[in-house]
């Protein structure tokens, strides 16, 4: 795969020796840490990782996924018993970075997933979204759709610049919902990694601060009641709605 890099740069300007350089980020500030709170949605709900109110859930919902396919490119996982799950979930409650949610249905209040920040770089106003662990129950529902929506509403809103998606190169299925979402792929990293006892090559996505209000307009309209039918199938596809931008 060939990347035209040229076409991908950020807007620049010649300094003094007539050298192209970046825009000066006049004004520009380090945002904060996301916070632990609850983001709010129709579908879903995004919660701090909490191992009393979570783990028995999540162990649940995901033992839906029998063949463990949900764990192929992820570094942990699967979990054969509940108590693995929880001393491995608990260390994911008390980290920072990443920073860990569950994913929760609105309606049920059922934990059907996991995603997290990781790689919070304030400095230069970055942040990834990773550790995603969706279980069969959530796997192309608008509740997944939604999770990752509000998730880069809150990092754009705090003053990120850039919102990074990366996953091994070889899940498709990643890499088709990145694009899906409106990430913009950067490039394929070959041999970023080892990952149980495989090598890993690792594919970039990213979507900036200037490029989210029209993604974010796509996901709205995309997530909204009357893009539904009474079977609750869709009306118009993402894509379709993302494409006059």
């Amino acid at each position: 795969m060939q990347l035209d890099l040229d076409a991908l740069l950020s807007p620049s300007v010649n300094n003094g020796l007539g050298q192209p350089v970046g825009e000066a980020l006049d004004g520009w500030r380090a945002p904060p840490p996301p916070p632990r709170l609850a983001l709010e949605g129709r579908f879903c709900r995004v919660e701090p990782l909490a191992l009393a109110r979570h783990a028995a859930g999540l162990f649940s919902a995901y033992a839906a996924d029998a063949e463990g396919r949900m764990w192929t490119y992820l570094s942990y996982g699967p979990f054969a018993e509940l108590a693995a799950f929880r001393d491995w979930l608990e260390a994911q409650a008390r980290s920072s970075d990443p920073l860990f949610y569950c994913i929760v249905d609105a309606a049920t209040d059922a934990p059907l997933g996991l995603a997290s920040y990781l790689r919070i770089d304030a400095a230069a106003g970055a942040i990834e979204v990773g550790h995603l662990s969706f279980s069969p129950a959530l796997q192309r529902t608008p509740a997944a759709t939604e999770a990752m929506y509000l998730m880069m509403r809150q990092a754009f809103e705090l003053g990120y610049r850039r919102y990074e998606w990366k996953c091994s190169a070889f899940n498709q299925p990643s890499r088709q919902a990145a694009l899906r979402l409106g990430f913009t792929c950067e490039g394929l990293f070959r041999q970023a990694r080892v990952s149980k006892g495989r090598n890993g090559d690792t594919a970039w996505f990213s979507i900036l601060d200037r490029e989210w209000p029209a993604r974010r307009a796509a996901l709205e309209a995309w997530l909204a009641p009357g893009n539904f039918d009474a079977e609750g199938r869709q009306r118009r596809s993402l894509a379709s709605l993302r494409a006059p931008a």
